[in-house]
């Protein structure tokens, strides 16, 4: 459905495209006709001579006519095919009386005609443009003739114009009867173009003359040169440069140069006259000469007809200027536009306002310009001003003594972009919680815009905002830091169009004395009472038993069977001089070699001198353990256990049970039955053979080692 609906508007529009396109055909409407009679120097023409404007249609072909009655023949006209002008011929209208004209402009679509105009016969004479005769001195004198006299009518009205070449507006005055004029003050050196037309008392006014030209003549410079100071991007300061503008052609047709007069704080003067090649290009002067300890100056331009006025000048104070941000831009690449606005107080004694620019980074009289005005308080330079470049406007108030004072000052750019890098970032004042940071501005002529702060991250989370000022070294405080931390810092300048690149550093906090000072004073005692502490529960310990302190023998003392109800360990006792040996018994000890047994068997008869001889030669041998035991403290250790074992006691010393009621194996209580058989027969033998004491200690030696290899 959409789509024959859309084929019937195509079709549609293109049946109706020729029609729509065509215009509506009629001619266009003809202006009314000026008609004349016109005239020569000495007579005019008996034909009337009419001329319009045909506003032709450029789509058709079409004629003019021009028409008029009464007429002589009924329905008399003329045809035109110029279609601007046509002429009545005098056998065709009456020579007295009025008449009515009108122009009819038709074509193939019909016809219109133009507003009708009523001539009076007699008052339709057109007399010719007037003679001219130029003179000059200081200034311009016009003179011409009319041809009213030679017409046989009375002078009429004049009128007199003027324009300067260059110019496209004509000046146009009535200079009434008299057939003169004068341009009083011409500019010199200057081509003026000069037309004049009269009227006579009864008919038309001729036409304007031909265009007359005239050059005016070289006089003395007149006004004054406009002088003024190119101190950079410092609006008070001594270093600064003399500088004024070239004479316009208005003020001098030619200069041939310039004297300057210098007069210095201590009332010396100097006076210097430089020809304009030296010291200007085409639109400013500059005088590079020092103005140290220089107080005003006078500048004035001359020629060989004379000089101007000598323009004056007071050097403004540095230290006095205020710097009030009443300054408003609009900038781009064309055109700037500087307004201001000031309280009435500083309107009091004012001269003039200056307000100047000067483009960054350009030397001394290059990207310079300044305007000068009384009351007004907007002001507009012609550009081209470059992009991402920095211009400062400043703002100066003059007054009746020409003393200088500067109020404000600000920087503009045509078209902003994103700063450099900052030049310079330094960490100082390092201190255990906070630090400071340092760093100079971006300069002026690498800013590329108006930044609007600087931007401070720490350790890319946090990030603080500094707002930018001119001219300071700028510093901020990273506060809330941790002692004997490392961080790193970066800052970057943002303007309008974005953050420049970022400049990065690294530092690392000082320790905190007060902390490091505490932790001996607090550690220290309490290590000692800790230590102090310790030893007394280790001596408690083990002197007390292990009830006493279950915790601190846990952890000095492993729990093994209680050593001494062992007769291996009681024989290690008497070969430790260690007083404090036994105190703990190592975890990982392994057990003991047993000892190695030597058996002699003694002849019947045979009699020991000495339980301590070991002698070969008396036939008796001594058992002798290898860890140094003898038989003789086997013996007595042999007797200390049987008073423990029996009726399966306690020892009270150390508060545990026997080491032999800690068997509980089958395969134990047959070892401890063997044992105790063994020890059973080598009492009875001890009983009932007193007099084989060798025999008797061996056998309870045997015995007895017996035990200590099952243990």
């Amino acid at each position: 459905m959409a789509t024959l609906r859309t084929r019937w508007l195509l079709s549609m529009l293109l049946v109706n495209l020729p029609n729509c396109c065509t215009p509506t055909g009629l001619p266009t409407r003809p202006s009314r006709p000026e008609c004349y009679f016109p005239c020569d120097e000495e007579s005019c023409n008996v034909d009337i001579h009419c001329a319009w404007d045909p506003r032709p249609d450029p789509h058709f072909p079409t004629t003019y006519s021009l028409h008029w009655e009464p007429a002589i023949s009924e329905g008399r006209y003329v045809n035109s095919q110029t279609g601007s002008s046509a002429v009545i011929d005098r056998e065709d209208f009456a020579n007295h009386g009025k008449i009515s004209v009108w122009v009819e402009a038709k074509n193939s679509h019909g016809s219109t005609t133009s507003q009708t105009v009523v001539l009076n016969i007699a008052d339709i004479n057109k007399p010719p443009p007037p003679n001219i005769t130029l003179r000059q001195q200081k200034s311009i004198e016009i003179e011409w003739d009319s041809f009213c006299d030679e017409l046989g009518f009375s002078v009429g009205t004049c009128y007199v114009r003027n324009r300067i070449e260059a110019d496209r507006v004509w000046l146009e005055y009535e200079s009434g009867l008299f057939h003169m004029h004068m341009i009083e003050s011409p500019q010199p050196c200057t081509i003026y173009e000069i037309q004049v037309r009269c009227a006579c008392t009864t008919g038309l006014i001729s036409d304007w003359s031909t265009i007359h030209r005239i050059k005016s003549t070289e006089t003395d410079p007149v006004g004054k040169p406009d002088i003024w100071l190119d101190c950079g991007t410092s609006p008070a300061s001594f270093n600064c440069a003399l500088t004024w503008k070239n004479l316009a052609a208005s003020q001098a047709c030619s200069v041939l140069g310039y004297a300057v007069t210098l007069f210095y704080n201590n009332g010396t003067n100097v006076s210097s006259t430089e020809e304009s090649s030296r010291l200007c290009n085409k639109m400013q002067c500059q005088l590079n000469t020092s103005l140290e300890d220089v107080s005003s100056f006078n500048v004035s331009a001359f020629n060989t007809y004379g000089a101007t006025e000598p323009s004056h000048l007071v050097m403004p104070v540095p230290g006095k200027e205020k710097n009030e941000q009443v300054i408003q831009l609009n900038m781009n690449e064309v055109n700037l536009t500087v307004s201001w606005d000031l309280p009435s107080q500083h309107t009091d004694n004012l001269k003039e306002y200056v307000v100047q620019y000067k483009q960054g980074g350009s030397p001394t009289g290059k990207g310079f310009d300044w305007i000068k005005v009384k009351k007004t308080q907007t002001v507009f330079f012609k550009g081209p001003f470059k992009k991402v470049t920095p211009f400062q406007v400043s703002l100066f108030s003059v007054s009746q003594s020409l003393e200088v004072h500067h109020l404000s000052s600000v920087i503009g750019y045509s078209l902003e972009g994103t700063p450099s890098r900052v030049r310079s970032f330094n960490v100082i004042d390092i201190a255990p919680t906070q630090v400071s940071l340092l760093w100079e501005p971006v300069p002026l002529f690498e800013r590329n815009g108006v930044i609007q702060y600087y931007q401070i991250g720490l350790d890319r989370q946090n990030v603080y905002n500094v707002s930018a000022t001119q001219h300071e070294t700028k510093s901020f405080e990273l506060k809330h830091l941790n002692p004997g931390q490392e961080y790193e810092v970066s800052i970057r300048a943002v303007t309008v169009a974005g953050p420049g690149a970022n400049v990065t550093t690294k530092f690392k906090t000082k320790q905190d004395e007060n902390f490091v000072h505490l932790i001996p004073a607090v550690l220290v005692p309490s290590l000692v009472v800790l230590l102090v502490v310790i030893c007394i529960l280790v001596l408690l310990c083990c002197c007390r038993g292990e009830k006493v302190c279950p915790l601190v023998t846990s952890c000095f003392c492993e729990k093994v069977p209680d050593p001494s109800n062992s007769h291996i360990f009681r024989q290690m006792k008497h070969q430790i001089n260690d007083s404090l040996a036994w105190i703990c018994i190592p975890v990982n000890e392994q057990h003991p070699n047993i000892s190695i047994l030597e058996v002699v068997e003694i002849q019947p008869g045979a009699v020991m001198s000495s339980p301590e001889k070991t002698s070969d030669t008396d036939g008796l041998t001594r058992p002798i353990l290898r860890d140094g035991c003898s038989q003789m403290d086997c013996q007595d250790d042999q007797s200390e256990n049987a008073v423990l074992k029996q009726g399966g006691r306690t020892d009270h010393r150390y508060g545990r049970k026997d080491y032999s009621k800690m068997v509980d194996s089958d395969e134990e209580r047959d070892k401890e039955e063997d044992r105790d058989d063994c020890w059973s027969s080598s009492e009875e033998e001890q009983l009932t053979s007193d007099d084989d004491p060798l025999g008797r200690h061996s056998e309870a030696f045997l015995c007895r080692t017996l035990e200590g290899g099952l243990r």
